[in-house]
């Protein structure tokens, strides 16, 4: 017998209305998926002011997984009503279901940890991550890893496969991998460390005992520093976890602290003018922080006497810092000048005694000086 007589007996064993009455019901759910997902979604989004938005982002990522999940649930009723019990069991009819639903509900869960979708959005705000952290990324690619491992293990469970061999093996590589990658786990592990608590940023200007200079890239292996030398170092983050971290960038003024060394025969009254003079320089000055800013004569030297000068530039930028600080050098320079205050150099007394013999005892005293 031919194809076309097997089909003709098939079809007669089921009986056609039999038949079209199972396809009604498939189409009927087809048809209908699409309002069925629609007064689902209703359903969840009771207050529909409030969480408008979020529904309809919600319903755009998951819409076509609930549409076939509903074209699936017709499917399974349409050959239930026409099928006997005894094929259902020949042909796995509730194990095809079920595995039907099961790669729907992985299809859905893969789509909601895709790193756009408004699952990680919301934890991406929720926790205030900014655009440049890796942890959104990082979790996106485990997520869907997982999802996709445990659909395929519980499909394979729902025909006859067993997963035990299969756990106890995972079990077993996943030692092996860890002690084959041990360095390379700790840098990850390091790299979420630094990605969950922020210690710096990408564009941030830091210091640690490995290296100085602005962050580049953080990635879950390693953070790339250019240093001011235009040289790139790359930081294991196992390392760069376990270090002192200072982070420049995060100062709101940066400090200036010096002792400057005047002549030790500087006129008492006018070095107590210039120290005011220099103070209230400093206080008036528009890129200098009038938080805290000390000008006192603290030191008696050899060569020198030494007045201690303490501010905060407003601006913690390198470049803006050292601008700032040369004007008030020079500021300060122009000061001691108009109050006729020389600046220190090292020095040395000799005394000199005369020869004996020589009419009338007398004591001559040289400076000679020279510069460090």
């Amino acid at each position: 017998m031919n194809d076309g007589g097997r089909f003709s007996d098939l079809f007669s064993q089921l009986g056609w209305m039999n038949i079209g009455i199972a396809i009604g019901i498939v189409a009927i759910f087809a048809v209908l998926s699409k309002g069925f997902v629609k007064l689902a979604f209703s359903l969840l989004d009771r207050n529909k002011s409030a969480a408008t938005d979020r529904g309809a982002l919600w319903r755009q990522v998951l819409e076509r997984p609930f549409r076939w999940l509903f074209i699936l649930i017709g499917l399974e009723l349409g050959l239930k009503y026409l099928l006997p019990r005894s094929w259902e069991i020949a042909i796995g009819l509730d194990p095809l279901f079920r595995s039907g639903v099961i790669a729907l509900i992985g299809w859905g869960m893969y789509i909601l940890s895709a790193q756009s979708s408004v699952m990680l959005e919301g934890l991406s705000r929720k926790i205030r991550l900014d655009d440049g952290s890796m942890l959104i990324p990082f979790l996106s690619k485990v997520l869907r890893i997982i999802v996709v491992l445990l659909t395929v293990t519980l499909i394979g469970a729902e025909w006859g496969f067993s997963i035990n061999g299969l756990v106890a093996g995972m079990g077993l590589g996943s030692l092996a991998v860890a002690l084959a990658a041990k360095d390379t786990l700790g840098n990850i592990i390091g790299g979420i460390v630094i990605i969950l608590e922020k210690p710096f940023a990408k564009g941030d200007w830091i210091l640690t005992p490995t290296a100085e200079g602005v962050v580049e890239d953080i990635t879950f292996r390693s953070t790339k520093i250019r240093t001011f030398a235009d040289a790139v170092i790359t930081v294991p983050n196992a390392s760069l976890a376990d270090q002192p971290i200072t982070n420049w960038s995060q100062m709101g003024k940066r400090r200036v602290s010096f002792t400057l060394g005047v002549a030790l025969d500087s006129d008492r009254e006018r070095l107590s003018v210039a120290i005011a003079r220099i103070e209230q320089l400093l206080r008036n000055h528009e890129e200098i922080d009038p938080g805290t800013i000390l000008v006192k004569f603290t030191d008696f030297n050899e060569s020198s006497l030494g007045i201690f000068i303490y501010y905060f530039t407003r601006s913690t930028v390198w470049a803006e810092y050292l601008t700032a600080r040369q004007k008030m050098n020079l500021a300060f320079m122009q000061v001691l000048e108009e109050e006729g205050i020389k600046l220190a150099y090292p020095a040395h007394r000799v005394m000199l005694e005369a020869a004996p013999g020589m009419a009338g005892e007398r004591d001559a005293a040289g400076i000679r000086g020279y510069e460090a």
